[in-house]
């Protein structure tokens, strides 16, 4: 089971340029995938998100490819400066601006006078790009792991207090009609009525109760549906989104019980359960 937070670095030497290749990833419903790279590599996009595809199949995955050093900034051209703060001046004077220069517009027209080394082609390099994105996706797949297997750490604690409220459920919910019966004769006596335990009148009104409050085949199926998340976690197969689904129909199963059961332990235990499958919605949300 791998969590979606996770980062990933990878490094590589390019020519005189210093690559680096990092990966960022948060949760999310779906895959989210979106790459930031120097514009000159921008036909590598579709090639990095091919990559990055084989390896995650949920989250909200950000690319950053970046490239250092390698530039080699020459003197300023000043004739070229004069030339571009002339054509500036010309370009305001016809459109009737004033134009007063100030030193921050003038460092940029300097600065975008120097020469640069360019940058090798995308295809060339490629090759370097490469194992640097390799390198930064085995990064971030372990920190995914090993955040799942806290994760998972944390759900089968929380399974282990689920299925200890549905047994206490389960051991209840026999006394509850007995309970209801004893409760519906003492009213009876109170108000000064004399049935007997054994009137017809008596057993049909339990019967009935104990037809609206039979819960055995929720919990039959809460059991089943707990037994199916727990084998979920700890398989290798893509967990969020069955998880999601599971811990919906516990849900509606815990719902029915409370509805259902009409007794005060089961209803605090049902609350209980219902506290502690918000936690676990809320961790599964973490989980790819």
């Amino acid at each position: 089971m791998n969590s979606m937070t996770g980062f990933g670095r990878g490094t590589a030497s390019l020519d005189a340029h210093a690559l680096t290749v990092q990966i960022n990833s948060v949760n999310r419903k779906g895959l989210d995938l979106s790459v930031s790279l120097p514009d000159a590599w921008e036909s590598l996009e579709g090639v990095v998100l091919e990559q990055v595809r084989k390896k995650v199949s949920r989250g909200k995955i950000h690319v950053v490819i970046e490239v250092d050093g390698g530039a080699k900034e020459t003197d300023w051209n000043e004739s070229k400066v004069a030339e571009e703060l002339a054509r500036l001046r010309s370009l305001a004077q016809s459109q009737k601006i004033t134009f007063a220069p100030t030193a921050e517009l003038l460092w940029r027209i300097a600065q975008d006078s120097t020469g640069r080394e360019k940058l090798p082609e995308a295809a060339s390099a490629w090759p370097d790009v490469e194992p640097a994105l390799q390198a930064a996706l085995r990064g971030l797949a372990a920190m995914r792991a090993r955040e799942g297997e806290a994760l998972l750490i944390d759900f089968l604690g929380r399974l282990e207090k689920i299925r200890a409220h549905i047994e206490v459920i389960a051991l209840r919910a026999p006394q509850v009609v007995s309970t209801y019966r004893e409760q519906l004769m003492m009213r009876l006596r109170t108000a000064g009525l004399t049935l007997d335990v054994s009137d017809d009148r008596v057993l049909k009104e339990v019967a009935l109760f104990a037809d609206r409050c039979d819960i055995a085949e929720e919990l039959t199926r809460l059991r089943s549906h707990l037994a199916q998340f727990n084998e979920l976690l700890r398989s290798s197969d893509e967990v969020g989104r069955k998880a999601e689904f599971i811990l919906q129909e516990i849900g509606r199963e815990v719902h029915t019980i409370g509805s259902k059961a009409n007794d005060l332990q089961i209803s605090q235990r049902v609350i209980e359960l219902k506290n502690e499958l918000e936690r676990v919605k809320e961790q599964i949300a973490n989980v790819e």
